[in-house]
This record gives C-alpha cells, sequence and structure tokens, in this order.
C-alpha cells in the first residue's frame, strides 16, 4: 500500500537544513529592513540640499552622506553573506536529496525499473531534484522578505501620505490578477518541457549502450534524426516556457511602474498645493520604485512555482511507490539448502499467467537443471526465489521456512545468481569479483577466480586482477565476463546457488573443462541451473522441465 506522501513532504526531504535557511531569512530580513533606509536617507539628504545654509539642521550634508554610505555598506555585506550561505545551502541541500531519491530508488521492486525507461529515472536525479533545490533556496525562501519589502514600503508611504498608499494597496489585487491570466499556461508547458527532458535524456543513455549495435547496422543518422527531433521538441517547448516567463515579470512591473508614476503624478500637485515637501516626494518616488521590485519578484516566484510543480509530482510519484518488504522480519539462520515450491502461480502486470500451480522439492546439496522453451518461466523462477517479485498464490519455503517470514537481505545474502546478462562495474577485475565481498583479502579472490576457471585468463591481461574491464566488462569477451560473474558469486560463497545460462557465452571447450572441474565445487552447494547446453546438463543429479507453468521429471 502507497503512503501517503505530500508537496509537504517532498519539502521535508529537501530542507533538513531549517536552522541554517532561518538564519538566511533574517539575514535577508535585515538587507530588507537596511534597503528600506535609503529612500529615507534620500528624503533627508534632499531636505538638507534646500534647507538654507542660515537654518539650523540637524545633520550636516557629509554627515548623512557618511550614514548612507555605511547603509550601503551593511546591505553590501548582508547580500553577500546571503548569497554564499544560500549558494552553499542550495548545493547541501540537492546532494542530501539525491541520497535520499537514490536510497528510495535502490529500494523499490526490480519491476520497477522494467517499466521504465534508464534515463527517465536518471533524470530524477539529475533534474527534478535540481528544480526543487533551487525552488526552496532560490524562490521559497525569499518570499518573506518580499512580503517584507513591500509592506514596509507600503507602511512608510502611508507615513508619508495616508491617500497615496491606500491607492498603491487598491492595485496590489489587479496585479495578482495579471499574474494568474499569464501564469495560467506555464504548469502544463513545465510538465511538459519535464517529461521532454527525461525522453529526451533517455534516447540518449540509450543509445551510448546501444552503440555497438548502432554502429553494425549503420543507424547513426536515424538515430541522430531521433535525438534532433526530441531536442528540437525540448527546445520548441523551453522557448515557449521561457516566452511567457520572460513576459510575466515586464508585463507586471511595467503595470506596476506606471501606476507608481500615476500616484507620483499625484503627489506631485500635493507638492505644488503645499500639502507634501520635495523631500518627502523623493522618499515616496523611492518607496514607489521599491514597490516594483516585490511585484516583479513575486511574479518571478508564481512562474517559478508553476514550473516545479511538474517536477514535484514525478518525484512524488517515485516517493508513493512501495519499496520491498522492509519490515522488521527475523533473520533467515545459516540454511541446509532444502527448497520447497508450493502451488506457486505468478504473472507479470498485464500478461498472462506464466506459473500455474507449480510444485517442486529441491533437497539441499542436489543440483536440478530446469529446462524448456523461451518464456516457459524458468529465470522467473528464480527471481520468485531471490524475491525480486513475489507470487499471486502459493509459497516457497528454505529449510521449511517460508521466504516472505524473513528478511529480504539475510535471504540473498545467502542465494548466489549467475544470469546469462552478466553485468559487471566499471571496474578493474578484482573490484568486480570482490563486488559482494569488498573486504575479502587477494587470496580470497584468486581462490574464486580459480574456481571459476577464470584465473587463467586473468593472468594474461595486462596488469592482471588490476586491469580496467571498462564499462559492463566491454574489453572481456562473453565467457570471460561469465566466468568472472561465476568468480563473483563464488567468492560470497552462498549455500544455495542459482546459474541462469551461466556458460552460455562460454566456448565448448571451455565449457568441458569448466564441467569437470565444477562437479565437486557445485556439489557443496543446492544449485539450480538454467541451461539449454548439454554439456552443462551432466553437472545435474535430476533434470527438470517447464512446460504449461508446471514440472515434468525428465531423469
Amino acid at each position: 500500500m502507497k503512503k501517503h506522501f505530500g508537496f509537504k513532504e517532498l519539502l521535508s526531504y529537501a530542507t533538513p537544513y531549517r536552522r541554517t535557511l532561518l538564519f538566511i531569512t533574517i539575514l535577508m530580513l535585515c538587507e530588507s529592513g537596511v534597503a528600506l533606509l535609503s529612500p529615507w536617507m534620500a528624503g533627508r539628504f534632499t531636505e538638507a540640499m534646500l534647507t538654507p545654509p542660515s537654518t539650523a539642521y540637524a545633520f550636516s550634508l557629509q554627515q548623512i552622506l557618511l550614514c548612507w554610505l555605511a547603509v550601503l555598506a551593511l546591505k553590501a555585506l548582508l547580500n553577500f553573506s546571503n548569497q554564499y550561505l544560500t549558494s552553499k545551502t542550495g548545493e547541501s541541500m540537492l546532494a542530501q536529496l539525491r541520497n535520499r531519491l537514490y536510497d528510495h530508488l535502490q529500494s523499490l521492486p526490480i519491476g520497477y525499473f522494467h517499466e521504465r525507461k534508464h534515463g527517465e529515472v536518471l533524470t530524477l536525479i539529475t533534474n527534478d531534484a535540481t528544480i526543487i533545490s533551487s525552488f526552496v533556496t532560490g524562490t521559497l525562501i525569499g518570499l518573506l522578505p518580499l512580503f517584507i519589502t513591500f509592506a514596509g514600503a507600503l507602511v512608510l508611504i502611508f507615513l508619508i501620505n495616508p491617500t497615496i498608499a491606500l491607492m498603491a494597496g487598491l492595485l496590489v489585487p489587479l496585479f495578482f490578477l495579471i499574474m494568474k491570466v499569464l501564469g495560467r499556461k506555464i504548469r502544463p508547458l513545465s510538465k511538459a518541457m519535464i517529461d521532454e527532458y527525461a525522453h529526451t535524456f533517455s534516447i540518449v543513455e540509450e543509445n551510448l549502450s546501444l552503440l555497438p549495435v548502432i554502429k553494425s547496422f549503420t543507424r547513426e543518422n536515424i538515430e541522430s534524426r531521433r535525438f534532433q527531433e526530441g531536442n528540437l521538441r525540448l527546445l520548441n517547448l523551453t522557448t515557449r516556457y521561457m516566452r511567457i516567463q520572460a513576459l510575466l515579470s515586464p508585463v507586471v512591473q511595467f503595470l506596476a511602474a506606471a501606476s507608481i508614476l500615476l500616484l507620483l503624478w499625484i503627489a506631485s500637485n500635493q507638492v505644488e498645493s503645499g500639502q507634501l515637501t520635495t523631500a518627502n516626494l523623493v522618499s515616496l518616488l523611492l518607496y514607489g520604485m521599491m514597490l516594483t521590485r516585490p511585484i516583479s519578484g513575486l511574479a518571478n516566484v508564481y512562474g517559478q512555482i508553476q514550473h516545479t510543480r511538474g517536477a514535484a509530482q514525478r518525484l512524488i510519484d517515485v516517493f508513493l511507490t512501495s519499496s520491498e518488504p522492509t519490515d522488521n522480519k527475523e533473520e533467515l539462520p545459516p540454511v541446509r539448502g532444502d527448497i520447497a515450491f508450493k502451488d506457486i502461480h505468478f504473472s507479470y502486470p498485464g500478461r498472462e499467467q506464466i506459473l500455474c500451480g507449480l510444485g517442486q522439492q529441491i533437497k539441499a546439496g542436489e543440483t536440478v537443471a530446469i529446462v524448456g522453451e523461451n518464456g516457459a518461466g524458468k529465470s522467473t523462477l528464480v527471481h520468485l526465489l531471490m524475491r525480486f517479485d513475489d507470487p499471486q498464490q502459493g509459497s516457497i519455503e528454505i529449510d521449511g521456512t517460508d521466504i516472505r517470514e524473513v528478511s529480504i537481505t539475510s535471504l540473498r545474502q545467502q542465494i548466489g545468481l549467475v544470469q546469462q546478462n552478466v553485468l559487471l562495474l566499471n571496474g578493474t577485475v578484482r573490484e568486480n569479483i570482490s563486488f559482494g565481498q569488498p573486504e575479502a583479502d587477494m587470496d580470497a579472490v584468486e581462490k574464486a577466480a580459480r574456481n571459476a576457471h577464470a584465473l587463467e585468463f586473468i593472468k594474461q591481461l595486462p596488469e592482471g586482477f588490476d586491469t580496467l574491464i571498462g564499462d559492463q566488462g566491454i574489453k572481456l569477451s562473453g565467457g570471460q565476463k561469465q566466468r568472472l560473474a561465476l568468480a563473483r558469486v563464488l567468492l560470497k560463497d552462498p549455500p544455495n546457488l542459482n546459474l541462469d545460462e551461466a556458460t552460455a557465452l562460454v566456448e565448448p571447450e571451455g565449457e568441458k573443462s569448466f564441467i569437470q572441474e565444477c562437479h565437486e565445487l557445485l556439489h557443496q552447494r543446492t544449485v539450480i541451473l538454467i541451461t539449454h547446453r548439454p554439456a552443462s546438463l551432466a553437472l545435474a543429479d535430476r533434470i527438470l522441465r517447464m512446460e504449461g507453468g508446471r514440472f515434468d521429471s525428465c531423469g
């Protein structure tokens, strides 16, 4: 069941630095307060300029200018502190959000990733998390200072002339109405822009992984055109978004400035009639100009909120996706290796049932080969044993314990898996073999390589165990990669071992040698051997054929 998760909860993921953000907000408020002094200083300077020399005045021009300089210096210092702390905190928040997002993605069932392109998932970390972090540090915490600046300027205008302040306040709802009308198109554009970004990024990620295939079929021009079309769609959406966003702030700012000029025209008439001094008119002008800044800023905020909603919804959807079961269940104790499949029914979402009442008992230390047509459910059975998925009906037991009643970690620690589609780290040979046991010493690594019949080719590599094998082991042959994957599992030394076409890419002679050397090694474990290779069947104590979602014994 999905837990409740909303925008407020998402912000809590992005804002673990509440004290720092509060301090930044206080600094911003101080900066806004200091900024409100400048128009007042300008009024005092004007008043001093217009005061006859013979008339006594509290401060000289020099004193006013020095005070004004001090105000400007303080404002610059506060501005520097704000920008530095905001940038630093924003990057820290982004790193924290990415960590939490990565941890959650890693906890999701494998089926989640089967339904999505890798590029779309990567976009969550590279783009969407950045948008959220930027919104918090660049937009959200700046709201209060904008309101303070607006309210402070309005109050000070009121102290100078209540009539003008009242008229300025009445114009505010008009500005928000204009922002809403212009910003109405931003939200759907933002979502479309984020989705297209994810789609275009997916093309890049997919094509880079398929580059050898693309080159072998000479599809460079086709794939280039496909990327260019996606990139053009993204450019068009971004251009439309930027056009509206660029229009929103200047329109509101222009209307605000025009309104201020209207109010100043009224104020100038009051100066002529003697109801307002020239010094106060100068202060009124500068405070009026200060009003346009927060109004323009709020227009940008409105656009940013609409833009952020699209990214926020994508992240919320991810956090709403339930992780693999993490209940505090008991640890699976060291097992002998008895495995029992009891009345297993399973189907993938939107597909026909693969397993229909499957049942079978595998004894500890037994090697069972499973054969059958492609799509019969052989690999699915292994995935259910590893709890990559759970059956819709039935149960799987190890040593009489239902695997759903123990923690997933303790279960997987006692099961080894070697797949036909070998997944390797872009690192050294040693790093790949010790992937599951990073603390293993060199003797243990060499022993695992020897048992996997991989030591011979490893010693022939330019730097032996320190040789870099490239992305997904691209510098190795298919058989070498499979032997490396087997060595990785043998170093883990699990009591249960699943070999899913583990010798499919090994040459026939190498397979025969491997089988001769592995008889004793495999008989120490409970082994499920999925294969189509006749030579590999010689390892099996029993052969089971999968057909119609069930087992038929073959010997």
